[in-house]
């Protein structure tokens, strides 16, 4: 046997070689010439035309590597549970894995499930729907799909939301060493019980926000009713929405309080019939979350530094801003029907 005949026995040939083979096998050569010819052994000669053969190519394909350690079947099993149970934890898994006669890491099943399309991600918070809930978004989400962009323009928004001094949820990374992560410029202050906070209440149109009115403690009827008093009309004037406007508020139980209602009914305000427990429909929740955003980037220091900066960044959401959500309530009530009245990705 040649040296070169030894060197290829060892290493792969190169493509050029390869296709040199398959040239002289189409031009009517037989394995031994082309072997002689080439300095190839006769076996690989076989072997890169019977490939040639089977997949119409000469170059390297991908190899199987190594076994994989998860079986298709236990593959399958572990995206059954996921399913079935979204929550059960890759511990739960493991053991499901091992009652089936195999024996994967944790890591093996966390890279299956990625590769079906499954990863881990926090559970969102969404308000509990009992079917009486699911029923009435339906119905209003049907009454309401017809509304033309006109009367949706005249809608006042309104809502209410407790911001904190420190935003104990709130997330924020910094880049950092190793070992560094108690190095003051890397953390965020904190004290007990958040620092203390304030209610907001807020409204906004198509045409931009109206007032933000701040409240110590908790906000009862009577604080509600005189927040109404003092900004609801006010805020409809400022926004151009003229006589004919809707208010839009949820069914907080001091909104649908005796007193509300007879404050509402005598200054004659149109009220949208608004189904409990449907938060996804109000475009006013986007507004706080930017209205958060944009305070704790800022840090205020205190109470007073808080609400200051709140009516200021409130005063600077773009009217645009509020357009674009004012024009995603089709869209919102659309969701809802697909849901059937559960809980929709806005």
């Amino acid at each position: 046997m040649s040296e070169q005949m030894r060197i290829m026995r060892s290493k792969e040939l190169p493509k050029e070689l390869r296709d040199r083979i398959v040239a002289r096998h189409r031009s009517g050569q037989g394995y031994k010439r082309i072997s002689a010819a080439l300095q190839v052994l006769k076996s690989t000669v076989a072997s890169i035309i019977l490939k040639w053969k089977k997949f119409g190519t000469t170059r390297t394909l991908p190899r199987p590597g190594r076994p994989a350690k998860l079986s298709n079947r236990g593959r399958r099993a572990l995206v059954r549970e996921v399913k079935k149970n979204p929550k059960i934890t890759v511990a739960e898994l493991q053991r499901c894995n091992r009652e089936m006669g195999e024996s994967s890491t944790k890591s093996t099943i966390t890279a299956a499930l990625h590769q079906s399309g499954l990863y881990g991600r926090g559970a969102r918070r969404k308000p509990l729907l009992s079917a009486r809930h699911m029923k009435a978004c339906i119905e209003f989400a049907k009454n309401h799909m017809k509304d033309s962009q006109t009367m949706r323009n005249k809608i006042l928004w309104s809502d209410e939301t407790k911001i904190e001094l420190f935003g104990v949820n709130s997330k924020q990374y910094v880049w950092r060493k190793p070992g560094t992560a108690h190095h003051l410029p890397n953390t965020i202050p904190t004290v007990k019980h958040g620092g203390g906070s304030i209610m907001l209440w807020g409204c906004f149109s198509a045409a931009g926000t109206g007032r933000l009115v701040a409240s110590e403690g908790k906000m009862n009827v009577a604080k509600y009713r005189d927040i109404l008093e003092e900004n609801l009309f006010q805020s409809a004037q400022d926004l151009k929405l003229g006589q004919r406007f809707t208010f839009q508020q949820d069914n907080d139980p001091k909104h649908t309080a005796k007193i509300t209602k007879e404050w509402l009914r005598n200054n004659s305000v149109t009220v949208l019939d608004w189904p409990s427990q449907s938060p996804d429909l109000n475009p006013i929740e986007h507004l706080w979350r930017d209205l958060k955003m944009a305070v704790h980037q800022r840090s205020p220091s205190n109470l007073t530094e808080l609400e200051r900066i709140c009516k200021e960044k409130w005063q600077r959401i773009p009217k645009s801003r509020c357009e674009k959500l004012v024009a995603s309530f089709p869209r919102r009530l659309m969701a809802v029907l697909a849901q059937k009245g559960a809980s929709t990705q806005y």
